[in-house]
């Protein structure tokens, strides 16, 4: 017997957003132009399509049936070139953080400079991997653009829509200048939340539900209560992925837990032991957090710091006041029932994921 996947479940929803994806793909593919090498199209094409949880095209959808859209391949092609946006998101982020592993492969930057030395070109393999990793990252924003356009929903919600995607797109740049900033800076908790707030919780939740319900023409009341319901979730969401680049199990999360950490990145969590730490435990921060040349040894000692100075019990009790609040909000939210519970469900979905 075969199973039926209903179309606007999260399973069936997102092999419609990679359907969307490879059809567009397969288009610049085709429209590739004559003579340029298709190595950059060949590693973008697998990145987007070989994983992912879809989680920005998700609430964007169920943004827009929350604001009484109903199913329609439109919502569906404009909902899927979020995941474009956040293509170039990762890529660069990657670049910014030094991070070689993505999704358990190697990130994009690695990826060419692992190309360029295996093939004894002349030069930097580093630059050279970076260089085109950049490249990477523009053209997937461009694409983003491209397939929100053309996603067949009428010019005016298009327009509605784009006027807060173009927000987003602004909001995540100028978070990931001010994370730099902050990795220079005070290194405070207030400091952290702001970043996430700005880089990641908007961007991945918020904005995404925002342009869902402006795409379906909904006003500024729809807009608010998104805002109050995504940004606790957002923040949740980032301080659980904190959480993960520490203590996850690579081989779920997919990257590594010694970039964090290494990085010296300036999380909620690293606020929080630095500032209940005893002189020992600061000295030893001091030595250890964004040490570049950071072991298997030094990283466990840093996890145990972490969980003696009761920083990660904190962190469990911010995701836990944040994900409640959220989903209080959602309760009086005006969005239709169909879509407060699938919120409902992506929300817990987003905060509760395993080490």
């Amino acid at each position: 017997m075969t199973a039926t996947v209903a179309p606007t479940d999260a399973s069936g929803l997102r092999a419609r957003f990679d359907a969307a994806l490879a059809a567009f793909l397969d288009q610049q593919g085709r429209d590739w132009p004559d003579g340029a090498p298709r190595g950059v199209f060949t590693a973008l094409h697998r990145f987007v399509l070989a994983g992912g949880k879809r989680l920005r095209p998700l609430f964007c959808y169920w943004g827009w049936r929350g604001g009484g859209g109903s199913d329609d391949t439109g919502i569906v092609v404009a909902a899927a070139a979020l995941e474009l946006f956040h293509a170039f998101a990762l890529i660069h982020d990657d670049i910014l953080d030094g991070s070689d592993r993505r999704r358990g492969e190697p990130s994009a930057h690695r990826l060419f400079a692992d190309l360029h030395a295996r093939s004894s070109w002349r030069g930097d393999p580093e630059a050279y991997g970076r260089n085109t990793a950049l490249l990477c990252g523009d053209l997937c924003a461009a694409w983003s653009d491209q397939m929100f356009h053309e996603c067949g929903l009428s010019m005016e919600r298009v327009r509605r829509g784009y006027a807060v995607y173009a927000l987003m797109r602004t909001e995540v740049i100028a978070g990931e200048y001010l994370d730099l900033v902050s990795g220079v800076g005070d290194g405070s908790v207030a400091s952290a939340l702001t970043v996430i707030r700005m880089k990641a919780a908007r961007y991945t939740v918020t904005r995404p539900l925002q342009i869902g319900a402006a795409l379906a023409g909904s006003g500024a009341e729809l807009a608010a209560a998104l805002a109050e319901f995504g940004d606790p979730l957002g923040d949740a969401f980032q301080l659980r992925d904190d959480v993960l680049g520490v203590f996850g199990d690579p081989s779920v999360t997919g990257k590594s837990v010694l970039d964090d950490l290494r990085e010296g990145k300036p999380t909620v969590m690293m606020a929080l032991a630095r500032g209940a730490a005893d002189r020992a435990q600061t000295a030893r921060l001091r030595e250890l957090f964004g040490n570049p040349a950071l072991d298997g040894d030094g990283a466990a000692e840093l996890r145990k710091i972490i969980e003696s100075t009761g920083a990660r019990e904190r962190i469990e009790q911010m995701i836990r006041v944040r994900a409640e609040g959220a989903l209080a909000a959602l309760e009086s939210a005006p969005v239709t029932a169909e879509a407060r519970a699938a919120l409902t469900d992506l929300a817990v979905r987003a905060v509760d994921r395993p080490l």
